[in-house]
């Protein structure tokens, strides 16, 4: 329970942190943060959180990540199913706690005709420049095929895991950096589930992408790892 606790708050800090970030600060008036505040944002949410909890339940706060790491040989399908339900009743209860707050100025309301409504992701009218559906599914498999990658080369026992949170931080804040324009950026199926419930409407409709296209490429990151990258025994001696 403890580890399912881990996931819940993890995944929690990650939406508050990183949607929260979107809704409230991206566009203030002459102050805002933009985007590359948000991919900030994102990036500090999973590096503070892999401190903190990490060594709980391994830090993943994300569903393809679990998957990632099944298919890596590093985490066992028994524990999938219960951490993906942790990591989206945190990322639910979150977008909650946004919507709340959110209500508390006059005049709030989620317009879900238009691109990024309460932080949600989409493809073609709902990309924020307007990518199609092709090409926000080929930018989210390979964006998480490289963070699956990264994460599972800075935790590799081969690695210094001392700043395993850093690079895995830093390769969010990456991938938001480059992919926000295109579909607002997932990478993460509970960070997206958590923004359609509330947003409703055609994002929610186009979910379905934001968990398989990022399920996708984690899969494929945990076979290359385990099959091209990861050091056998005999390797690690020499």
């Amino acid at each position: 329970m403890k580890k399912l606790f881990a996931e819940f708050f993890g995944t929690y800090w990650l939406v508050f942190g990183g949607c929260g970030s979107a809704i409230f600060a991206a566009a203030y008036p002459e102050l805002g943060i933009g985007f590359a505040g948000v991919a900030l944002a994102f990036g500090l949410t999973v590096l503070t959180m892999a401190y903190a909890v990490g060594h709980i339940s391994g830090g993943h706060f994300n569903p393809a990540v679990s998957f990632g790491l099944w298919a890596g040989g590093r985490f066992p399908a028994k524990d999938l199913i219960p951490y993906i339900i942790a990591q989206c009743i945190g990322a639910i209860a979150a977008a909650g706690t946004l919507y709340t707050i959110a209500s508390g100025k006059a005049g709030f309301v989620i317009d879900n005709t238009k691109a990024g409504a309460f932080a949600s992701n989409g493809f073609g009218a709902f990309s924020p420049d307007g990518y199609s559906l092709q090409a926000a599914f080929i930018a989210e498999v390979v964006l998480t095929l490289f963070f699956l990658l990264i994460i599972l080369g800075s935790t590799d026992k081969c690695a210094n895991t001392n700043f395993c949170g850093i690079a895995i931080g830093l390769g969010l804040t990456l991938i938001h950096l480059i992919s926000i324009p295109i579909t607002n950026t997932s990478v993460n199926p509970a960070r997206s589930l958590s923004q359609a419930i509330f947003a409703g409407g055609e994002p929610l409709s186009q979910v379905w992408l934001f968990w398989v296209a990022p399920i996708l490429g984690a899969v494929a990151a945990g076979f290359i790892y385990k099959t091209l990258l990861q050091k056998n025994e005999d390797e690690s001696a020499n």
